[in-house]
């Protein structure tokens, strides 16, 4: 399949990029980038010399030609490609915000008018494969609800109260350099952010509900020194008490075919540029503490956006995404 990445110059990009190079049916064509055009993709990503040549192109979306394009563009700007591509037959899958929410609640969180919504099914593989597996588009999720939701799914609909605490590595904040992310003020330091209005915390309750809970929802990300990774401490309050038996038994069931959730010692270092999920649970009786990790960047973003066109286009999900994690 020809491959276009939209947007692939940024963090995702780049590893949309490197992900692709090994899958067995995947051909990157077009990779565009309105700052860099004409530019060498080498030039931006150094990592890939030798094994891509292609230059960063800036073109319309009515002149786009791909089987299949990845949105790895900003919050907002994905609303404009979205329809003039799959109107020309090409196949999407968004990891930007603009599908993944309600227009009404889209347009709260984000604080814009969206100007082109559809609905559009929100992609976490493990909970909701089978509603889109024919599907021309799909929209990816964000990195911490997917990191989040998988920690929580199999206790969902025995909660009554969810609390997520994340801690993540800068390079989810994007490559535009800002203050927050000036190394002084991130090295040697952890810094909550976003306290009670992180805007994923939509995606959170979003996905309690789909769940069938009606759990409360609460949620509190932390910036830490690392690059990549997000390693998510979920609180979860039970309506009845169970043994730590009763509920491995359940994490074991519910992920048991699930090849890219496993569960063990959550580590940042073992997911590290991976599409795998860590997670390991403990019960107290009615507090179950389920921590999760992924890389933001993997699991977060294009290694869940490569298994989302695999299971769109009829593919082994797990081609270009069994590489093990860069530990140590």
């Amino acid at each position: 399949m020809d491959i276009a990445i939209i947007g692939a110059s940024g963090y995702a990009g780049g590893d949309l990029i490197r992900l692709l190079l090994t899958h067995s049916k995947a051909r990157i064509t077009c990779a565009t980038s309105r700052k860099e055009a004409g530019k060498s993709v080498t030039s931006v990503h150094p990592q890939f010399k030798g094994l891509l040549d292609l230059e960063f192109t800036n073109p319309s979306p009515g002149d786009l030609e791909a089987d299949l394009a990845f949105l790895a563009v900003p919050h907002t700007a994905a609303m404009a490609y979205a329809r003039p591509l799959l109107s020309r037959g090409i196949k999407v899958v968004d990891l930007s915000a603009d599908y993944r929410l309600p227009r009404e609640i889209f347009e709260k969180v984000y604080g814009v008018p969206h100007t082109d919504y559809f609905a559009a099914p929100y992609g976490i593989p493990e909970l909701h494969r089978d509603t889109y597996r024919n599907a021309e588009f799909v929209s990816n999720p964000g990195c911490f609800p997917t990191g989040a939701t998988l920690a929580a799914a199999p206790l969902a609909r025995h909660a009554h109260t969810v609390i997520y605490d994340s801690k993540t590595g800068v390079s989810g904040a994007g490559d535009n350099p800002s203050a927050t992310t000036h190394y002084p003020n991130v090295g040697d330091n952890v810094n909550p952010y976003k306290w009670t209005s992180h805007r994923h915390l939509a995606e959170m309750k979003q996905e309690l509900a789909s769940l069938g809970s009606r759990a409360k929802c609460y949620f509190t990300p932390h910036l830490v020194p690392v690059n990549r990774g997000i390693l998510t401490t979920a609180h979860i309050l039970l309506n009845e008490p169970m043994s730590q038996e009763v509920v491995d038994s359940l994490y074991r069931k519910y992920y048991e075919k699930e090849f890219f959730v496993r569960l063990q010692n959550p580590v940042l270092a073992a997911v590290r540029g991976t599409n795998f999920c860590d997670i390991r649970v403990e019960s107290e009786g009615e507090r179950v503490v389920a921590v999760s990790a992924i890389d933001n960047l993997g699991k977060g973003a294009s290694g869940q956006a490569i298994q989302n066109m695999n299971i769109i286009c009829g593919f082994d999900e797990r081609d270009g995404l069994t590489g093990a994690g860069l530990l140590p």
